[in-house]
């Protein structure tokens, strides 16, 4: 029988990494004296999870799908994908922003990469008070308007540009011009791609004097130039029930934000389920036996569990996804 799966995280240095999610989380990454990206769950080759709890710890992702199928994943899940996790999911924590990126949609990733587009949702979870997300353009743009300003070192000006406070949800559709401020540790949900345009990295040098590479060309090929009203997402509190955060054909995102126990009835649902957990935890409760998450962690519900009970020890908020 499949029980609720967790998985050992995948560390990852980066120019801008910061020290937060040891102390938020209790992440340990050592030897990294830094940490910018602590991959959660990932189908990502060369980066597949492996499970840490049960009778499957040991194996990864990948091969638990080929012997589960769509009882892990879901019978849809599994014929649109076959043994490849259509998510990945990830904490970040910045001291210093991104470079300046946009992804690929699906079409275009599958044309040129053989793989996923990437379209992504952040959920803020510590800011310092200054701390900037920048999401979109300011104002309609031509392609040779964002050309001159790109070039001259003034990107930024035709940007929209944002004080990042916890809590807030962010939608970044593939082709969305996007960067991360430092002081921000956050939520990213993703699909299942680690396909990133470069378009500026604010005059960077490496330990070796060295600049990291810019895609000017792809970008340019895939970037929306349109303004949008609304960058970041509106979203109503509620206690004790699952509040929508984010519907999408890649994903959907639920926050359960509860301090009373819940039975959820999963039987709507022909797809995995995945608990982030972000603050307080939880006994999860299957016909089998029981796990704890805990803030920082990931569980990946089988599809094949229906019935889960959750029992927050104190105040608890789990961001649930799934596949619509």
């Amino acid at each position: 029988m499949l029980y609720p799966l967790k998985f050992a995280p995948i560390f990852k240095d980066k120019i801008w990494g910061g020290t937060r999610l040891k102390e938020l989380f209790h992440k340990d990454f050592s030897p990294l004296p830094n940490c910018g990206e602590s991959w959660e769950l990932s189908g990502v080759p060369g980066n597949i999870s492996e499970v840490n709890n049960g009778f499957l710890a040991g194996n990864n992702l990948q091969e638990i799908i080929e012997i589960y199928m769509g009882d892990l994943v879901g019978e849809k899940v599994f014929e649109r994908y076959g043994t490849d996790f259509p998510l990945l999911i990830k904490l970040l924590d910045t001291q210093s922003y991104l470079s300046i990126q946009v992804h690929p949609d699906d079409i275009y990733a599958k044309k040129h990469h053989h793989s996923q587009g990437k379209t992504e949702m952040w959920v803020v979870l510590d800011a310092t008070p200054d701390a900037e997300i920048i999401t979109g353009f300011n104002k309609e743009v031509s392609r040779e308007e964002y050309l001159e300003h790109l070039n001259n070192g003034r990107l930024k000006e035709i940007l929209n540009t944002e004080i990042a406070r916890k809590g807030d949800v962010y939608f970044i559709p593939a082709g969305r011009i996007h960067a991360i401020g430092g002081g921000i540790t956050l939520l990213e949900i993703q699909q299942s791609s680690d396909i990133t345009y470069r378009v500026y990295d604010w005059d960077r040098k490496d330990e070796s004097g060295n600049t990291r590479e810019l895609h000017t060309e792809q970008a340019l090929e895939v970037l929306d130039f349109k303004k949008y009203d609304n960058y970041k997402t509106t979203w109503q509190a509620q206690e004790n029930q699952p509040v929508e955060l984010i519907k999408s054909p890649h994903f959907t995102s639920r926050l359960l934000d509860f301090t009373l126990e819940r039975e959820i009835d999963y039987s709507f649902l022909d797809s995995f389920v995945l608990y982030s957990c972000i603050e307080g935890n939880s006994l999860i409760t299957f016909s089998d036996g029981v796990e704890v998450l805990q803030a920082g962690e990931v569980a990946l519900i089988p599809a094949d569990l229906k019935n889960i009970r959750l029992t927050p020890q104190g105040h608890c908020k789990i961001v649930e996804t799934y596949i619509g």
